[in-house]
């Protein structure tokens, strides 16, 4: 599996630190065929990341710094409650932004991907936030900007699937599977915020 960095601190993937999902495979597998998740599209995805393998840096920049870090609302979290930036925590967060997109093109969905997504919920959540870096932070991001910034990595994601020639067929398949996938996540990101015990009132 292809990662951005040799040490990418608070990245524990597939280890014995992540908790089992609630969420079962077989309903993963009902969620795949809500949106419409094909086999097909997981190929596409698999090309998706080879293209993206050496962009994840640029993307990431272009997110954070292009869009986010004007958006206060949105750039807030990743800085102390007074508004001073967090160098540290920018850049550690940056690294684990940058492997989940491998982790979104080149990962089985499987059990260990089912529960790193509630892992990277919970990360957003007041449950989680700000323990991996041992950070001062906002207490959590709200699930209302992350269901809109999912529009934003959509759209912008795909001037990055063009960039190494393929046909528009290909490119068009890539942003399908992509899009589709996201869609997934964020259905999958919504039930710790939904869990009422959990993470109550985190709109």
């Amino acid at each position: 599996m292809k990662r951005v960095a040799d040490i990418i601190h608070g990245y524990t993937y597939g280890s014995a630190e992540i908790p089992m999902s609630p969420v079962s495979p077989r309903e993963l597998e009902d969620l795949k065929a809500s949106v419409g998740f094909t086999n097909e599209d997981q190929r596409y995805l698999q090309l998706a990341g080879e293209v993206l393998a050496d962009q994840t840096m640029q993307i990431v920049e272009h997110w954070r710094s292009g869009i986010i870090a004007g958006i206060p609302n949105l750039a807030r979290h990743s800085r102390s409650p007074e508004g001073n930036a967090i160098p540290d925590y920018l850049a550690r967060s940056n690294l684990r932004f940058q492997q989940w997109i491998l982790d979104t093109c080149l990962r089985p969905y499987d059990q260990d991907w089912i529960n790193y997504q509630e892992e990277i919920a919970l990360r957003h959540t007041s449950l989680k936030k700000n323990q991996v870096d041992g950070v001062r932070s906002t207490p959590y991001v709200p699930l209302r900007d992350i269901i809109a910034f999912v529009a934003v990595m959509n759209e912008t994601i795909r001037p990055y699937l063009t960039s190494k020639g393929h046909s528009g067929e290909q490119v068009e398949r890539m942003h399908r599977a992509w899009c589709k996938s996201l869609q997934l996540q964020l259905a999958l990101w919504s039930r710790p915020y939904t869990a009422g015990a959990q993470a109550a009132n985190e709109w």
